[in-house]
């Protein structure tokens, strides 16, 4: 293990300690021997239990060790009904008040990127910051044009920061692989690379405004979502500049409901902008904690979401797609027999696995929450029961899958605090029945080969000089026909294998015969009786190989 993957490993048990986490240092395994090296420092005694409550100790320790954590508290703060309400509260400070960095080290940043000062760019810069969050933090300026912007900026050293922690996250990762006896299933190492690229992607910020610009495209003319401009020439990768917009950041309640917003509608909309992104657009908002959240009251009867914050976005393969949206149909229609064989046909599980065995856990896991409002769901007990089931089928984590299920999880849990009496599965299914019609509609497939026309042609033109060279090349008697099919170089290996063995077995044979035959006409045994020894030894080896 290296030095500085042990240094931060230590660094991050003395966090802990600092704040009086006491309880969660006994329930780590790794290095919990080094927590009384904490226990004896003097700068221990005074610096542990400042006062404040778990939740604040607990908001204060993820802070102080860095972006990486305070995002899990982040993606955490969004499910009130697996926290206790003063840990909830707190991570809900996460959101949108992570502690800021100076001022005039975002205008040196901001001046950097320019390569000129910022009274040359802006109108009027305030070093005061909007926001602060993980990754980076927003101030408030204003164009030359005189139009209201906010601009983000990279926080300095968070990328080495970053890095480090992947380091450490890499080398977590190893070890269960090393010594939990299931982590192969759950696959760490490669959870770990599918967070390495989003978190990394994150940090570029002229990503984060293409990915905005895309899903502005998207919601164009939408009374769902609004996503605010993009003003690219004042963009570099450190610096970033939108639209300012206003509105109520959807956790507060008790404003949104003054103000006379349909709270039912908001929560469905949130529902149907989730659906519409990954089975419409496959292009979805992946950090929809409530930071990033506002709602636009033009009309309160009509509530319109307007999101910040695109750094993380995901997508999903056309074969992830098709086999998700078919399991949310087959859920809806409470096919558990289809959902099985879904779950087979797609590889999220082995081939041999039987799946009536499968259809009637899927059935005891789902049944209890069908057609339930999100009020009588324990999502708790139901996580429960699917890793159990997981367990059970030898079901491999899908680390392409992880991002969305991270994003469902955040719906949900908004949806939760909106209007708990929401149905997510009634919402939800007219959305991916429409889906699942346009695709099998003539339109839908008129357009998929209007887009695959070009390489159809391409192919077509290029099939007489290929058929002309595969022709030639066959005349020539050097025509070869390359197949690589999985288990061809395992048998090739055996033949290979079966070949050695059976020429050491005529080797043995003879050498063992030779010797045979000198002990009947020699006078001398001793040569015969080695010839016998090691014909012999050689057969025996033959046969074990």
């Amino acid at each position: 293990m290296r030095l500085r993957v042990l240094g931060r490993l230590l660094q991050i048990q003395r966090v802990l300690v600092r704040h009086g986490l006491d309880e969660f240092i006994l329930q780590t395994h790794l290095l919990r021997p080094l927590r009384y090296a904490f226990y004896l420092s003097p700068a221990t005694w005074f610096e542990r239990r400042k006062g404040g409550s778990r939740g604040e100790r607990i908001r204060l320790a993820l802070e102080e060790l860095g972006p990486i954590f305070v995002k899990f508290g982040q993606a955490l703060s969004t499910r009130r009904d697996l926290l206790p309400s003063d840990i909830a509260d707190e991570l809900a400070k996460l959101q949108d008040r992570v502690p800021p960095f100076p001022g005039d080290q975002a205008r040196a940043i901001a001046e950097r990127a320019y390569g000129r000062p910022l009274a040359e760019v802006f109108d009027s810069f305030d070093e005061m910051p909007l926001a602060a969050a993980s990754i980076a933090q927003v101030h408030t300026a204003r164009l030359r044009t005189g139009q209201d912007v906010v601009v983000k900026v990279v926080r300095p050293g968070v990328r080495e920061r970053i890095e480090r922690d992947l380091e450490v996250m890499y080398v977590v990762a190893g070890l269960a692989l090393d010594y939990a006896r299931e982590a192969y299933r759950l696959r760490p190492v490669e959870i770990v690379r599918e967070y390495e690229k989003t978190i990394v992607d994150e940090l570029d910020l002229m990503r984060e405004a293409a990915n905005a610009a895309q899903l502005r495209r998207n919601f164009e003319g939408s009374d769902l979502l609004y996503v605010p401009e993009v003003h690219w020439d004042y963009c570099r990768p450190e610096v970033m500049v939108m639209e300012r917009i206003h509105g109520i950041v959807i956790s507060e309640m008790d404003e949104l409901r003054r103000r006379g917003a349909n709270i039912q509608r908001l929560a469905e909309n949130g529902v149907l902008i989730f659906f519409t992104q990954v089975f419409r657009h496959n292009f979805f908002h992946a950090d929809m904690h409530p930071g990033n959240i506002f709602v636009q009251l033009e009309d309160p009867e009509y509530p319109k979401y307007a999101a910040v914050d695109f750094g993380i976005v995901g997508s999903l393969d056309a074969r992830d797609q098709h086999y998700l949206a078919e399991n949310f149909l087959a859920f809806f229609e409470r096919d558990y027999n289809r959902v099985a064989r879904l779950h087979v046909e797609s590889g999220w599980l082995p081939a041999d696995t039987r799946v009536d065995e499968l259809e009637a856990a899927v059935r005891t896991v789902c049944e209890p929450i069908f057609n339930k409002p999100l009020s009588e769901i324990s999502f708790g007990q139901v996580l429960l029961r699917v890793f159990e089931t997981a367990r059970r089928f030898n079901m491999h984590v899908q680390p392409q899958l992880i991002l969305l299920q991270k994003t469902l999880l955040q719906i949900e849990g908004l949806g939760r605090q909106l209007y708990p009496e929401l149905d997510l599965w009634k919402t939800a299914q007219p959305i991916l029945k429409e889906w699942a019609a346009d695709r099998l509609s003539g339109r839908a497939l008129a357009d998929q080969l209007r887009r695959q026309l070009p390489d159809l042609s391409e192919a077509l033109r290029m099939l007489p000089q290929v058929l002309q060279q595969a022709v030639q090349q066959a005349s020539q008697g050097n025509l070869r026909i390359k197949v690589d099919q999985p288990g061809f170089e395992r048998l090739r290996a055996e033949i290979r294998a079966g070949a050695r063995r059976r020429d050491a077995t005529i080797v043995g044979a003879v050498t063992l015969l030779g010797g045979l035959v000198w002990l009947a006409v020699s006078f001398n045994p001793w040569p015969g009786a080695v010839l016998c020894a090691a014909g012999g030894i050689a057969i025996v080896l033959a046969r074990r190989d």
